[in-house]
């Protein structure tokens, strides 16, 4: 619970950003320390340790998570009234954009700034699937209208705040965030370069062909929610009983699956490429006898896909040019998937069957050990995606120091 004490406003102002940056500068100097040494620092009894090859320096990520349960405050701003902005959706392919928002502006959530002073961080809770939904679907299914208004209620909610309050102005946005899955999203700052250029975007759809900056932005997970879950159970068989080499189910949407259709379609029993799938098991219950579960993008570069294989024990195949993958700053992708680049669709039988099974096992067994950090638990817990997106936030405020 929080309690706002009345302290003048320029006395706050003053010192508030100084104690901040301060505790931040121990973070950093903890975090290398932990580099250097090879060993955390903490207080307290951990629950859990990252170790092992998945993690690009488990060191570094453990203490960082240390430091970020210990100091990270997120502001929301309370500007806007639901549904566009305070909530978004729960359920189906975007439902991270709304359980992170129902997450974050919970009075239970440890993150929660109990005033702007002591924030770290601003979140705008815009929930851009709700302005389409809301707003221009009922209205009309171009796609040019909807960019053009959408752009402009973002615009005029950051000019809101920025008028009401000295947080954005201070820092050119560059404390500030923004969070949706829906597949235009980062359409948002593409009508406005200057007013965006510092503003930390967390997307799934993250697309490096069409302006994602992995050091300014945040790539998440696409994960389809079923209504009434918090998503489908972990399961699976082991390495040495899944008979089927790669499987894929879906329609061609997009030009990448219209090629691996185009060459694999119900041509081979080792690779199962299906546009509708045939009589028999389903969809899960062949991802689970599969080795390597194909994630070719679609229209745009994220799918849900590549979570259900991580909750299934399937390695990941990843197709695609210009995915830039979640959580790539702690996690070392290379170590529990498989990544082949689209003009190499041809050759998936040959790539796969090239990899020894002694590394396949490896694979297969690092894929079981990162599903702590894709499963979405509400209220959340330490190292679940929610606090994994956090962790990405935190980083980027890690990354510079506002003139205190």
């Amino acid at each position: 619970m929080c309690f706002f004490q009345p302290i003048a406003i320029h006395i706050r102002l003053k010192n508030s950003l100084k104690i901040i940056e301060v505790g931040l500068a121990k973070a950093r100097a903890a975090i290398r320390e932990a580099i250097r040494t090879r060993r955390y620092m903490s207080t307290k009894k951990e629950t859990f340790i990252p170790r092992g090859s998945i993690y690009r320096n488990p060191y570094a990520f453990h203490q960082s998570h240390i430091e970020m349960m210990k100091r990270f405050k997120v502001w929301t701003y309370g500007e806007g009234e639901q549904p566009l902005v305070h909530s978004g959706p729960l359920k189906d392919a975007y439902a991270i954009e709304g359980q992170f928002i129902d997450e974050i502006e919970s009075y239970k959530s440890p993150f929660r700034a109990c005033n702007p002073e002591e924030a770290h961080v601003f979140f705008m809770p815009i929930s851009v699937t709700n302005i389409v939904d809301y707003v221009y679907m009922p209205i009309t299914t171009d796609a040019d209208f909807y960019r053009d208004r959408l752009q402009k209620i973002v615009m005029d909610y950051v000019k809101v705040v920025a008028n009401k309050h000295p947080y954005w102005n201070r820092s050119n946005g560059a404390d500030h965030f923004m969070l949706s899955c829906h597949d235009w999203a980062p359409d948002i700052s593409v009508a406005n370069h200057e007013l965006f250029e510092n503003l930390i975007r967390a997307h799934c759809n993250a697309n490096t062909s069409e302006g994602f900056q992995p050091i300014r932005d945040i790539s998440i997970p696409e994960i389809y929610i079923p209504s009434g879950t918090l998503g489908p159970l972990l399961q699976g068989h082991g390495p040495n009983n899944r008979p089927i080499l790669a499987f894929f189910g879906g329609q061609a949407h997009g030009d990448i699956r219209e090629i691996l259709l185009k060459n694999w379609k119900d041509k081979d029993d080792d690779v199962q490429v299906h546009e509708y799938l045939p009589q028999g098991p389903n969809y899960t219950k062949i991802m689970t006898q599969t080795k390597y579960c194909l994630c070719p993008s679609g229209f745009e570069v994220a799918s849900p896909r590549v979570v259900e294989a991580i909750y299934k024990g399937c390695v990941p195949v990843i197709i695609s040019d210009s995915y830039h993958l979640p959580f790539s700053d702690v996690l070392n992708w290379g170590r529990f998937s498989v990544q082949i680049p689209v003009e190499k669709i041809r050759e998936i039988k040959k790539i796969l069957l090239g990899i020894p099974h002694e590394k396949y096992k490896k694979l297969q067994k690092n894929v079981i050990k990162v599903q702590r950090h894709f499963v979405l638990n509400r209220p959340a817990k330490p190292f679940d995606v929610l606090h994994m997106v956090l962790h990405s936030v935190w980083l980027r405020r890690l990354n510079f120091a506002l003139p205190a």
